[in-house]
């Protein structure tokens, strides 16, 4: 698991450039760092359309290549934010399908308090990568899996 976002909810900036080398270094092995990085307009629109998968991952290198190899399912790159987005919406309906809806009051309060209560809950949130843990100086803290943030089910009260 690679650290994206803070506790506070801002980047965590070395993690989401690890994440961004792994995908360049994938697509560009035979390149170093800095040679990557200028190879960026061949696989996506923008530096930011990159930066914006690697968050929407949450830090999952797997998630991070389902996300990837759903992209290159629907279009060869260079990859728009438009198409990342129409993407991710599709990957939230499909894990959204699998919530259940005491499952669905779980993850907002995982949203809210950064924390998960109980062994058979925690089990459940993070296998089911509805919910990720990370690591900072202070300890561990979960957040949900930004895929399924701005699902309707989440947002309902």
């Amino acid at each position: 698991m690679v650290r994206v976002k803070e506790r506070d909810g801002s980047d965590c900036e070395p993690g989401i450039n690890l994440l961004r080398q792994m995908v360049l270094a994938r697509a560009f092995p035979e390149l170093n760092e800095t040679e990557r990085l200028r190879e960026i307009p061949k696989l996506f629109d923008s530096t930011s359309t990159l930066d914006y998968l690697c968050q929407m991952s949450g830090g999952h290198v797997r998630n991070l290549l389902i996300l990837l190899f759903n992209c290159l399912q629907k279009d060869d790159p260079p990859f728009t934010r438009t198409m990342i987005e129409r993407v991710i919406s599709e990957r939230r309906n499909e894990l959204g399908k699998a919530i259940t809806s005491d499952e669905w009051e779980l993850l907002r309060q995982v949203s809210q308090q950064k924390t998960v209560r109980g062994e058979e809950e925690y089990q459940t949130l993070l296998r089911s990568l509805f919910v990720f843990e990370y690591c900072d100086h202070d300890g561990s803290w979960f957040d949900l899996n930004p895929v399924l943030e701005g699902a309707k089910d989440f947002d309902k009260d």
